[in-house]
């Protein structure tokens, strides 16, 4: 399968295909349905609204049936489409694509849509080029659903049980981790609740499967098993809203429900696996998002080389300047689901119509790569790494001691308060700065954990790091500790979080922003060389990278 469609990535460091969010995550979202417009005779403005609203856009009414929305002639629509998919479905070499093969057993259909998910997943937000070599690796470590599941004799190394680490660290550099944490909990339940089977049907995969949504449903049941189930991510919504000429508000549920009628109508084919003109639901899933992806893409789409072109309706309209109005014979028959298009000359890619992005909010954290030495001249260098709660943004992946989304950021950027009160719940013994010189080495066999000081606190500068729905700016400080015979020890105390709240006459809310200190049962030392290899993100990679610049 290709890639998803486009949201901002959690890891930006990989590009996305195209525009918008998680098929699975926005596709299935319900919206509010919009008013019907008023039939207009001739050009308007858009209404004041929000800042994006208010450039005054000029557009033109456009009355259609809403029967121009309907898939029409859906054999001969699949018969080009499959003949195209047969010439290049091997192009881009994706090793989870195989031929459909009727023949197989419940098993080796189960074994498939294992493979099928997998990609899938890693397939979200995420290139095909980039997910080859991780799908390779990750089905090289875990080639069957039951290596991922939890055995109940854990006391045989040989059949350990995959954990968060093992799979963050397959995962590490592809960004979006909460995937990888779900795919574990998503097998994990197969193999312990569902005798080691996938679903072969897409309700039940939908209803059961953690982190599965309709599209990835669709795709993996369509695919695997054969299942005459549509499916609707990026490229399929951009296809299809260009092919039935749809302009109307991408994520409203009428948009959605008639994408979504019309991807079922691509699927809903006839005969039998027996029948030699059998065309199989999960080729025709493939070929529309393939088609999608490579060809009727985001900006400038190969229109000319499109199977599809001569019934489709934005090529029609922009190749032979088509007004795209019909005689209405009947109001109840009015499309009230389009927007007015821009005047002007008309172009496929104004289509889907652009939804309203959300501003993205700013976040500040402080990030204090710590530091141990028994002296300032010591080669042995050790850094502390704390690992994240398994749920949540970067789940179960290690960080530097962070204070996330603070307040006011600017105070604690040149002082030691910050890193004090961080070290106090992640330290099994609190330290202070100290204006005092470290002991030497050769003093080492007489001191103690009461011994170590922070002797310097230094700034390393800002990393801009652009998740989904906020940026984030990790404000870094390298935090020296010198004293002891080897670093200081971690606490063994349970997780907890340190928030602040403002009192506002004398009632207690909740503050805008939170520093939240990680959590210290999860802290543990790492040398300098294995820092490298510990499963941070992608922007605690940069802090790093940062850091060691000094």
């Amino acid at each position: 399968m290709a890639k998803r469609k486009k949201e901002v990535s959690e890891e930006s460091d990989f590009e996305a295909y195209n525009d918008g969010s998680d098929s699975d995550a926005s596709y299935s979202a319900k919206t509010r349905k919009k008013p019907a417009r008023t039939q207009v005779a001739k050009p308007t403005k858009r209404r004041r609204g929000t800042p994006a609203e208010e450039r005054s856009v000029t557009t033109t009414a456009n009355p259609h049936s809403r029967g121009t929305h309907v898939m029409q002639s859906s054999d001969k629509v699949r018969t080009a489409l499959l003949g195209w998919y047969q010439l290049v479905h091997e192009t881009r070499g994706m090793p989870w694509r195989k031929a459909f093969n009727p023949q197989r057993s419940r098993a080796e259909r189960a074994q498939r849509a294992y493979e099928v998910w997998v990609s899938e997943i890693m397939l979200q937000q995420t290139q095909v080029a980039t997910v080859i070599p991780y799908y390779n690796r990750w089905m090289e470590k875990f080639p069957a659903i039951a290596d991922l599941h939890t055995p109940n004799d854990s006391s045989d190394p040989a059949k350990a049980a995959a954990n968060i680490d093992e799979v963050n660290a397959l995962w590490k550099g592809l960004g979006y981790y909460s995937r990888a944490s779900r795919l574990l909990a998503g097998a994990q339940k197969v193999v312990k609740e569902l005798g080691g089977l996938l679903p072969d049907n897409a309700k039940d995969m939908e209803s059961k499967i953690p982190g599965i949504g309709r599209y990835s449903a669709g795709a993996i049941c369509s695919i695997a098993y054969g299942e005459k189930v549509p499916v609707l991510d990026g490229n399929v919504h951009r296809l299809l809203s260009r092919f039935l000429m749809l302009h109307s508000n991408p994520k409203s549920k009428a948009t959605l429900d008639t994408l979504w009628t019309a991807a079922e109508a691509m699927v809903d084919v006839k005969g039998f696996y027996e029948d030699t003109d059998y065309q199989n639901p999960g080729d025709i899933n493939q070929a529309l998002i393939e088609l999608g992806s490579t060809v009727c893409k985001v900006q400038n789409p190969s229109c000319g080389t499109c199977p599809l072109k001569d019934l489709c309706g934005a090529y029609q309209k922009s190749s032979f300047a088509t007004q795209h109005s019909q005689d209405i014979q009947d109001i109840e028959d009015l499309c009230s689901v389009c927007e007015p298009l821009p005047t002007g000359s008309f172009d496929v890619t104004l289509l889907p119509m652009k939804a309203e992005k959300k501003k993205s909010r700013e976040e500040t954290d402080i990030v204090n790569v710590v530091e141990w030495r028994r002296s300032i001249d010591s080669e042995e260098r050790w850094f502390l790494l704390v690992k994240r709660p398994e749920k949540g943004l970067l789940a179960g992946l290690d960080e530097f001691p962070t204070m996330s989304n603070v307040s006011d950021p600017d105070s604690k950027r040149h002082s030691a308060e910050g890193p004090v009160e961080v070290l106090s719940s992640v330290l099994a013994s609190p330290v202070r700065r100290s204006s005092l010189a470290a002991k030497t080495d050769e003093e080492c066999v007489e001191s103690s954990d009461s011994d170590v000081r922070i002797s310097q606190v230094k700034r390393v500068g800002d990393v801009l790091h652009i998740f989904s729905h906020v940026r984030k700016t990790y404000r870094s400080q390298w935090v020296l500790l010198e004293g002891g015979c080897s670093p200081p020890p971690v606490s063994t105390k349970s997780s907890e979080r340190m928030s602040r709240n403002k009192t506002t006459k004398g009632k207690q809310k909740k503050a805008e922003s939170t520093d939240v200190t990680p959590v210290s049962g999860e802290a543990r030392w790492v040398s300098i060389d294995q820092v490298d290899h510990a499963n941070i993100s992608t922007g605690m990679a940069k802090v790093w990278a940062l850091a060691q610049s000094l």
